[in-house]
């Protein structure tokens, strides 16, 4: 297959000319180098940090100690690395496909003479390209952890394994539901949930029916987990191998369904819903329907902008919450703490709510891509509508079609008031913060939707901010029970990893309208949650709530300001640029 300019590809390519477009033009793109470059760092400075807190400044010369650390360093990074694949892959494979239906070109592929496999299985590659380049440059940093001792090759090739088949299944998944689905907000939700809920459906399969062991090979978390527990794991490597090629089993019979249904599902639909859409236009035009004073916060809530199968993917997180409070009703007061630090009632609300705020983000970003490439942003830019009046538009309108998802760990939480495991005062902590964060979750969306010129650079920035928060949430308690008795003299060695988060939050959200509030946002955000933690572990909740709601409350107002003062300031442009 001949491509232009100085390569030339002659073997024949099984993925297609999608796939070898991304191949040769993604290493020239600064982004490319910076990522590979800035996770081995990221990687190393987690060692370094982990370091600190089991030896602090002391030399160390015992090699059973030294092991010791290579096994917990090893631990850390491949449940990070797992959680990163499956999350990006889902992520890119999704939106990479949902771009395309936004801008009108997936009709132009599918009337050229490409295949149908070429275009289930270009997207899905060059989607898993980074994900895919990732695990490659990671090895280096695992290989450095056998050399310390404490972890085999075979468990790292077991890690990588498993990495690989991962991020093969997510990808497939999300490319699936990216060609099934119309809108955005509907891949993307439902590419997150399915994800979550396949989880969930395995492990509770293999918890009520003892003879379907086997499924849980399909789960890559507990494949993991037994890779790093070889003493009490003997056959490892062989579950490692069998979860590796289930999942991949998995990924194949997503992408044969994908090929198959591909033309069933585009251009048909597209066209069949632009029908629909046409008669009823010409209904409305009949008799028409009273249109509120603002505008935008009647068609979110009025309409159907997003779809007709939004109550499916709310009906998915419910089917969720149930399992949840199916699980933890059987679960004895005095059952172990998960991970050393939540009890497992906690550990199913963390997981509700941190789902619900990943979904509420995803509303509000996509309800601004959706805007954009629609062509229907700048037409409100030149209407008599207020920037007020269209953020806070917006903002009610995802409030109002995520409340389904927003009740359930309330009512969650209330059920645990109602049952004496959580006390008034807790819960009344609880529920403040977790409104701040859901207020921070939607303005974050709004502000990346309003930053980013492109689609999908928005959606990928904000979805990997609010991940990486909870995921350096994760690590930092990790390293703090870690820590135990010697956590006030590796203070320092957290304090740097803190300052490498405030860094990274500046760089995301002064990207485009750098302020001196945003820039305070970014300085504080991490060290107060910090606090948070620690204040969380130590048992006071007050110091919790307080420290949660005036960090990311702050963060929220310092993002909302620019957005509701005019539409230029918000896009990063002067009133110049218009004309």
């Amino acid at each position: 297959m001949p491509i232009s300019g100085h390569f030339s590809w002659d073997l024949p390519v099984f993925a297609g000319p999608l796939f070898v477009r991304e191949a040769l033009t993604a290493p020239r793109q600064f982004k490319h180098f910076l990522l590979r470059s800035g996770y081995l760092g990221t990687l190393f400075v987690l060692m370094y940090t982990t370091a600190q807190v089991m030896f602090g400044w002391q030399q160390v010369r015992n090699l059973a100690d030294i092991a010791r650390f290579g096994e917990l360093v090893f631990q850390i990074f491949s449940l990070v690395q797992l959680t990163l694949v499956a999350f990006f892959s889902v992520l890119f494979a999704a939106g990479n496909i949902a771009q395309e239906k936004d801008r009108r070109t997936l009709l132009m592929l599918l009337v050229t003479d490409l295949r149908d496999r070429e275009l289930v299985l270009g997207k899905l590659f060059a989607s898993l390209l980074l994900p895919t380049v990732l695990i490659g440059v990671s090895v280096p940093a695992f290989t450095f952890l056998y050399w310390l001792g404490g972890v085999s090759l075979t468990q790292i090739a077991c890690i990588m394994a498993i990495s690989l088949s991962t991020a093969l299944a997510c990808g497939a998944w999300g490319t699936l539901v990216a060609y099934w689905r119309e809108k955005t907000f509907q891949t993307l939700a439902i590419s997150l949930i399915g994800v979550v809920l396949f989880l969930a459906v395995i492990e509770g399969v293999v918890a009520v029916v003892p003879a379907a062991q086997p499924l849980a090979a399909l789960d890559p978390f507990r494949a993991v987990l037994t890779v790093l527990d070889p003493f009490n794991v003997p056959d490892y490597s062989r579950r490692a191998v069998f979860s590796s090629l289930g999942l991949a089993a998995v990924a194949v019979a997503l992408i044969t369904a994908n090929i198959v249904q591909l033309r069933l599902w585009n251009p048909s639909r597209t066209l069949t819903e632009a029908k629909k859409e046409d008669e009823g236009e010409t209904e409305r035009t009949r008799s028409a329907r009273t249109v509120w004073e603002n505008p935008v916060i009647w068609r979110e809530m009025c309409t159907r902008g997003y779809g007709r199968k939004v109550a499916l993917i709310k009906l998915a997180y419910l089917v969720m919450a149930a399992l949840a409070f199916y699980v933890v009703a059987d679960v004895p007061v005095d059952a172990d703490l998960v991970l050393g630090m939540i009890p497992p009632a906690g550990f199913a609300l963390l997981g509700l709510s941190l789902l619900a705020l990943m979904l509420v983000n995803t509303q509000a970003v996509t309800s601004l891509t959706s805007e954009r490439d629609a062509a229907t942003l700048e037409l409100l830019l030149v209407t008599e509508l207020s920037a007020k009046e269209f953020v806070y538009g917006k903002l009610g309108g995802i409030f109002y079609n995520t409340k389904e998802v927003l009740a359930a760990p309330l009512a969650f939480l209330i059920w645990q008031a109602c049952l004496g495991r959580v006390s008034v005062e807790n819960a009344c902590y609880i529920t403040a913060a977790l409104v701040v964060l859901v207020a921070f979750a939607a303005m974050l969306g709004l502000h990346f939707g309003l930053t980013y010129g492109s689609s999908r650079q928005a959606i990928a920035n904000s979805l990997a901010t609010m991940f990486f928060l909870f995921v350096g949430i994760f690590i930092c308690m990790l390293l703090i029970v870690q820590a135990r008795a010697s956590f006030a003299v590796q203070l320092p060695s957290f304090l740097v990893f803190i300052l490498g988060g405030s860094i990274g939050l500046w760089a995301t959200l002064t990207h485009r309208n750098p302020s001196p509030a945003l820039t305070l946002a970014a300085a504080i955000l991490p060290f107060c949650t910090f606090y948070a933690i620690t204040s969380f572990l130590l048992g006071q909740t007050l110091g919790v709530c307080l420290f949660i709601c005036a960090a990311y409350g702050f963060t929220a107002v310092a993002m909302m300001v620019p957005a509701v003062s005019e539409f230029d300031v918000a896009l990063g442009r002067s009133t110049l640029d218009r004309g």
